[in-house]
């Protein structure tokens, strides 16, 4: 399979396991959320930490969950002639996304958000302002781990793609199944 067969898969494999994660994260949120209810609502016992849980959760499944989307080519698209073109010019127009708009802003968001949303966060132990509420750089990590994770699928991405085009039968194929959207 060779270097960039094997580093596609294994990025993909990491990423297919943090995609069942952020399902997870929805499950154990919802359930939070129902418990939170009835404890808040039902037994009239209140606090802050199981919405602070619950907004965690979901925060962790949409960050961990964009990088599974990607592998699993079910991300947005604006749809004017994509539908229109054949597999090998969709994987032009892939190509030319992934490099020149996704990959240069996954790296500079994850950047930023390591040296100015996590990193002084966790110098400090930042923890919330709510009484009973968590500490807020475990999930302040996240967001650029999240966006690390996004350009390493990115650049699977970018791997299948050019093996696909060059005819290379030793690197994973891209998931190219599109679905054009109902209007």
């Amino acid at each position: 399979m060779g270097f960039w067969g094997t580093l596609s898969t294994g990025i993909d494999r990491l990423n297919q396991f943090l995609g069942k994660m952020a399902s997870i994260m929805i499950l154990l949120s919802c359930v939070v959320s129902a418990l939170n209810a009835l404890l808040r609502y039902g037994l009239d016992i209140s606090n802050n930490w199981p919405l602070e849980l619950q907004w965690y959760l979901f925060a962790t499944a949409v960050m961990l969950g964009a990088s599974y989307t990607l592998k699993r080519n079910e991300h947005v698209r604006v749809d004017l002639i994509y539908s229109q073109l054949s597999d090998r010019g969709r994987m032009y127009v892939d190509l030319f996304g992934l490099i020149l708009f996704l990959m240069p802003a996954c790296m500079l968001f994850t950047w930023l958000s390591w040296t100015s949303l996590f990193y002084p966060s966790w110098l400090v132990s930042e923890h919330s302002l709510n009484a009973g509420g968590l500490a807020r750089y475990p999930i302040k990590f996240i967001v650029p781990f999240g966006f690390f994770m996004l350009s390493l699928q990115g650049l699977s991405e970018i791997i299948k793609r050019i093996g696909m085009l060059k005819g290379k039968d030793t690197l994973p194929s891209a998931d190219l199944n599109y679905e054009k959207p109902m209007q």
